[in-house]
């Protein structure tokens, strides 16, 4: 049986300012329905990516594929108008002197009776018919954002490129915008590519991530594969705090104040890095039996003092200092935990959740 042809694929798309690569050897397949998320943090060539795909940048090198056809590479170029791509982006760009309607019917061929009947299915889709014969200025920063998703689907485009559209809206307001935005998207059998660089907003609503740094796909698949198997210890940073304790390894076993970890692979004398998120770590109060005894897999208990305690909402986050070398373990307990600082307690972390990375010169 023959694969899926993708949707949107690029290979190898390259680009360079003044001779710095600012996005460098990007390879992407995206297929009809699915939403991949190009993560990374501001300045990575993200955005620059998304703009070589739109038609809007020429690539040095490399090549742009819709529907298995070539649409682009640096002697053949589709212009944008015909690439059948649709673009959203955090400044939803709405013509003020143009109506609503006039708006989502902005670039619609066909009769017009034909245009009105599609304005109006996607005004009702994002519950905003009521307000066909307004303006944008009589709308809200959530109203303006659905009107810019209905003018982006109205041409019924294959593909979806979507630059940080949500991070100009209130939190209030993100959360069931996103949701509402990804339903339509999904239903009209869109592939999207989002740009953020806010790692919730891609667990929230990819697919596929992929992340990006330096113009860099440096690691790319499901999120929970990401997120549980991250390729280094910058990926597990980027979407969270982590705690790193640092050893060297002797018999492939690293050894720490927390026990030996696991090393495989390493040679003798390699300095490595032990990392872990703050909610994998457990607290007891002492060694008196105050609090849970440590099981085989939380391995050795570690002598800390809070240092300082903040309740975060629907967790508590306690930072300590290990008695062992100085080092700053944050931990993360659910619901309200506020010990005094200066408080002695013993700190044990779940091996299974721990990831052991050299350490980069």
């Amino acid at each position: 049986m023959q694969d899926e042809i993708p949707r949107l694929e690029i290979r190898n798309l390259r680009r360079s300012f003044e001779e710095r690569a600012v996005v460098d050897d990007v390879s992407l397949k995206i297929m009809p329905g699915q939403v991949t998320c190009l993560l990374g943090p501001s300045g990575c060539g993200k955005s620059t990516t998304l703009r070589m795909i739109a038609g809007v940048e020429m690539q040095d090198s490399g090549t742009i594929h819709v529907d298995g056809n070539l649409i682009c590479d640096t002697v053949f170029r589709i212009p944008p108008e015909r690439r059948e791509i649709g673009l959203m982006f955090q400044d939803f760009a709405l013509f003020p002197h143009l109506s609503v309607a006039d708006n989502v019917g902005y670039g619609l061929k066909g009769s017009k009776a034909s245009k009105r009947a599609r304005i109006e299915e996607l005004l009702a889709r994002v519950d905003l018919l009521r307000f066909i014969d307004g303006y944008p200025h009589q709308l809200s920063g959530g109203e303006q954002q659905r009107v810019a998703l209905a003018r982006a689907l109205a041409p019924r485009p294959r593909i979806m490129l979507m630059d940080e559209p949500f991070s100009g809206l209130d939190n209030r307001l993100r959360d069931g915008i996103r949701d509402e935005t990804l339903s339509i998207l999904k239903e009209e059998d869109t592939a999207v590519l989002l740009v953020t660089h806010e790692p919730d907003e891609a667990m929230r609503m990819a697919d596929e991530i992929a992340l990006m740094r330096d113009g860099k796909i440096v690691q790319q698949g499901a999120p929970y594969n990401v997120y549980t198997r991250p390729i280094d210890r910058a990926a597990v940073s980027f979407f969270s705090d982590a705690n790193v304790v640092r050893a060297k390894v002797e018999g492939a076993l690293a050894q720490t104040a927390f026990g030996r970890f696991l090393a495989p692979g390493y040679p003798d004398g390699t300095a490595v890095d032990i990392v872990f998120r703050p909610q994998h770590v457990r607290i007891d109060f002492d060694r008196a039996g105050k609090g849970p005894l440590p099981t085989a897999a939380d391995g050795t208990p570690a002598r800390a003092v809070v240092q300082r305690a903040r309740f975060m909402g629907n967790e508590s986050l306690v930072e300590f200092r290990m008695d062992h070398d100085g080092t700053v373990i944050k931990a993360t307990v659910p619901n309200v935990f506020m010990p005094a600082a200066g408080t002695v307690m013993w700190l044990t972390i779940r091996r299974d959740k721990c990831f052991v990375f050299e350490v980069e010169e």
